[in-house]
């Protein structure tokens, strides 16, 4: 189960006009711990953010799983209350559950959190949704999966393997066609030492 901790971020913003302001933003990150939240926000912030900027705040989110998508301009969060049975006490239980989703606009947001809860099995209610703070998400995957270049010097595994099989099936691993008695399979003799067999 992914851990995400919501980082608050704070730097100077230079708006349309050219002036300089002020900005606490939030974000959204995957992350073991909350020195790699905080790891993981300094490298993403690098790439988006010009000049210096501090992190502010981190916070273990409540969020439990995020319903991205390309045309979603917006976060929105939605509480849901999922109905349960307690067996010991006999009676219904709410267990409320957050998700992020990104939408353009409130009502996109509700049907793609339908979708998205396609999954669940038991009866659940939508109990609130709302436009959220957090400006981005910085999830596990993407350029964090993605493999490392080859150096120039190494070959990929499968290219090696497509060479050797070609090597193999050249000529230069045919057998050979030299006649019988062209090699001896005596070991050699020593210095000293005789051909002939002393048991003869």
């Amino acid at each position: 189960m992914q851990t995400w901790f919501e980082v608050k971020v704070k730097y100077v913003k230079i708006d349309q006009d050219g002036r300089e302001k002020k900005v606490s933003e939030s974000y959204l990150v995957d992350a073991v711990s909350f020195t790699d939240a905080e790891t993981r926000t300094i490298q993403q912030m690098q790439q988006i953010i010009r000049g210096e900027f501090h992190i502010d705040n981190i916070k273990k989110s409540n969020i439990i799983e995020i319903f991205p998508a390309e045309s979603g301009e917006y976060w929105y969060k939605a509480r849901i209350a999922i109905v349960t049975i307690d067996e010991k006490a006999g009676k219904e239980k709410k267990v409320n559950n957050y998700f992020l989703v990104a939408a353009d606009d409130f009502k996109e947001a509700f049907q793609r959190l339908e979708e998205g809860l396609s999954y669940i099995l038991v009866p659940y209610n939508t109990t609130s949704m709302a436009l959220s703070p957090i400006v981005d998400v910085f999830p596990y995957f993407s350029e964090d999966q993605q493999p490392q270049e080859v150096p120039p010097h190494l070959k990929p595994v499968e290219q090696v393997h497509e060479s050797t099989e070609d090597l193999m099936a050249s000529e230069q691993f045919e057998e050979s066609d030299a006649e019988e008695g062209d090699f001896d399979d005596d070991p050699p003799i020593a210095d000293g030492e005789t051909d002939e067999d002393p048991n003869a």
